[in-house]
């Protein structure tokens, strides 16, 4: 956890509400939209920025537009629990291109990926290098039909 989460006050929460909603707004405009000095609203990004609470700013890429059209939620179970194991597992997986997301997770389930390609050819060729040299239990693919909510920014000022 960021040691800094308790300094956040109610003028950063809006600062990033503003960034994850458009990370290209020039500071002038973000300044204006807070109610701050352009010289006060630098300063209170570079706290954010330098305390790891902002991450990095990315642009929001239709990739189905790129001719990406298949996302895939794939579902992995495996019989091998040691640190050895996950960390050569995920370094495998990192290596993948078609991975966007990729989580361990608890349930019934060890991981979760999240994957792009370009349709189901694209996906087999990913399974199939997938599980090359890895003993998997299960892998279990979830073919997405419609996006319905996707990179939503988080409602930081309601979720406090």
């Amino acid at each position: 956890m960021i040691e800094t989460m308790q300094k956040v006050d109610e003028i950063d929460l809006r600062i990033l509400a503003c960034l994850q909603k458009d990370g290209s707004i020039s500071q002038r405009e973000l300044a204006e939209r807070v109610g701050l000095s352009q010289n006060a609203c630098w300063r209170r990004l570079q706290r954010l920025n330098t305390s790891g609470l902002i991450r990095g700013v990315h642009a929001d890429i239709d990739l189905s537009a790129l001719g990406f059209d298949l996302t895939v939620f794939v579902m992995i179970r495996t019989r091998h629990h040691s640190k050895e194991w996950a960390d050569s597992f995920r370094n495998h997986v990192e290596r993948l291109p078609e991975v966007i997301d990729f989580y361990r997770i608890g349930g019934d389930w060890d991981y979760l990926i999240k994957v792009v390609t370009r349709g189901m050819a694209g996906y087999d060729g990913f399974y199939k290098r997938l599980i090359t040299n890895f003993d998997l239990a299960t892998v279990t693919g979830f073919f997405s039909m419609e996006p319905i909510l996707e990179n939503r920014a988080a409602d930081l000022r309601r979720l406090r």
